[in-house]
């Protein structure tokens, strides 16, 4: 007899009650549950290397689909079966203890209006979730900006999505809190900065040899798709004579791309005895000398 018969008969006539038996029916109860729950854990974790193996089949194969999609699908599969065994689980434990799921299901009555109405957050998320993944906005290895989160995407979900940023901390973001998506993976990114060298130098010179160094760069570069090349004066300021630099590589590969050009131009410039521009201040060495001279901010102390 399920405990909640043994509590309705008996439950007003506590002395009356045979206490082996409600213990065995407690224990056997209990039993039960933890049966259930164990059963759900056990299909969760098979289910979870069934769709690992699928996934890693794929990849080896002839594939249908781009990793990238084939992870994203793994992710969501994985997030379904769980939801839903954990689901069953919940159910299949509170009837075993008497409990009538069939008004928790159905919703019915006030109690059923609480819960729809806590649950609208909810069904937002796995809605937003839904579409995401039907119109493929993002995927797992994306580099994206999702509410203001930014990094690599390693997990989604029907109601989440996690996102590895590069301080290493792990943001998890509801889906229906995602206004809008920035996604960097999908096609080439721009490099763009600048290079600052004094007011006096000969500027088509100095863009010759940038330009050569760049081109030799891009020479041996996989990862470039246009470019690079010297644009010309950005601004003027008094650091000095700004020059841009543009070139477009392929997305996660801009940020050493930037790198490497700002290198190959220094090392470029030193070799033609060229100065990357540093801000200089004007100081009288004497009231008397009558003479002006430019120097670093850190070759003289003040006196």
């Amino acid at each position: 007899m399920p405990v909640g018969g043994l509590l309705e008969a008996g439950l007003g006539q506590i002395g009356g009650l045979d206490w082996p038996v409600l213990g065995l029916a407690v224990g056997t109860t209990l039993l039960k549950i933890l049966a259930v729950v164990l059963v759900a854990r056990l299909a969760i974790i098979l289910t979870n290397r069934l769709i690992d193996r699928l996934s890693n089949r794929h990849s080896r194969g002839r594939p249908v689909f781009d990793e990238r999609r084939v992870h994203t699908l793994a992710g969501v599969a994985k997030s379904t079966v769980r939801y839903a065994l954990d689901f069953f689980a919940g159910v299949t434990s509170l009837s075993l203890v008497g409990l009538d799921t069939s008004s928790i299901l159905l919703g019915a009555g006030v109690a059923g209006l609480a819960v729809g109405f806590g649950a609208q957050n909810l069904v937002r998320d796995v809605l937003s979730g839904f579409f995401l993944l039907l119109e493929d906005q993002y995927g797992v290895g994306d580099y994206v900006n999702l509410a203001g989160v930014e990094g690599i995407v390693e997990e989604i979900g029907l109601r989440t999505t996690q996102v590895r940023g590069f301080g290493g901390e792990l943001h998890v973001i509801p889906n229906g809190s995602i206004p809008r998506v920035a996604n960097f993976s999908r096609g080439p990114l721009r490099v763009m900065f600048e290079v600052c060298v004094p007011h006096r130098v000969d500027l088509a010179r100095v863009m010759a040899v940038a330009q050569e160094a760049v081109d030799h760069y891009a020479a041996g570069s996989k990862v470039l798709v246009d470019g690079p090349k010297i644009l010309g004066v950005s601004r003027l300021d008094s650091a000095g004579v700004h020059l841009a630099v543009w070139a477009r590589a392929r997305s996660m590969e801009h940020w050493a791309v930037e790198r490497d050009l700002k290198l190959a131009i220094k090392e470029a410039l030193t070799r033609a005895g060229i100065d990357i521009s540093h801000p200089y201040r004007l100081r009288r060495h004497g009231a008397d000398s009558g003479k002006d001279g430019l120097t670093r901010p850190d070759d003289r102390r003040e006196g």
